[in-house]
């Protein structure tokens, strides 16, 4: 992976932690790089040496974080050489990781994309392209239709967002048993059978 354009601990990289945390708990609406400023100890002035606005500043965040998943993602993949259904499960429980220990991340990604700008939208939608992709490649290989690999694909993700935002909300514990539920979920979305795929429901107006 190149190296990172947000090293911590750089003035740059504060003023991306900071914006993070200022985004996750006010939304585009009131977010406010004067705050940010202020919480890193610098002048107001300090963000527009290294963002050109506050949109610019924004899409630094999203590309932050997209980093901070790849990077992850990588490691993750490396235990799962040629094996694209253990790819596939691992990666899911991974991004659950990952949002349940970024609660103001995953505010970030289910915000509406109508509150950003085309660039930001773009660019938070590389997130789930890597689990996409391996949904994508696990169907064709044991010959799902293309009907039933849009419904798993809804499906899969549903779980993944779901599951995050119950744990960090409470509703069920953050433990391995809840892990270990939600990896048997998602594992017997991918389990091939005898071969036989129902139907899966009509999906309109939405791209996932």
């Amino acid at each position: 992976m190149k190296e990172s354009n947000y090293e911590e601990g750089t003035v740059k990289g504060n003023l991306i932690l900071a914006g993070i945390e200022e985004l996750g708990k006010n939304g585009v609406q009131n977010f406010s790089l004067r705050r940010v400023a202020s919480s890193c100890g610098v002048s107001c002035a300090a963000p527009y040496k290294h963002f050109k606005d506050k949109e610019a500043f924004l899409l630094a965040v999203i590309e932050y974080i997209n980093e901070l998943w790849s990077k992850r993602h990588e490691e993750v993949l490396a235990d799962f050489v040629g094996d694209v259904r253990q790819k596939l499960i691992a990666t899911s429980m991974a991004y659950i990781h990952f949002l349940v220990d970024r609660p103001h991340v995953r505010s970030i990604i289910m915000m509406k994309d109508s509150d950003f700008g085309t660039s930001f939208t773009k660019s938070k939608s590389h997130l789930s392209l890597r689990s996409q992709s391996l949904i994508r490649e696990y169907c064709q290989q044991v010959n799902m239709p293309k009907d039933v690999e849009t419904y798993k694909t809804f499906v899969v993700r549903s779980i993944i967002y779901g599951a995050a935002l119950m744990i960090d909300n409470g509703e069920i514990e953050n433990c391995q048993q809840s892990y270990d539920y939600t990896e048997m979920i998602i594992s017997r979305e991918f389990d091939i059978g005898d071969g036989y795929y129902p139907p899966a429901p009509a999906i309109t107006g939405a791209s996932y």
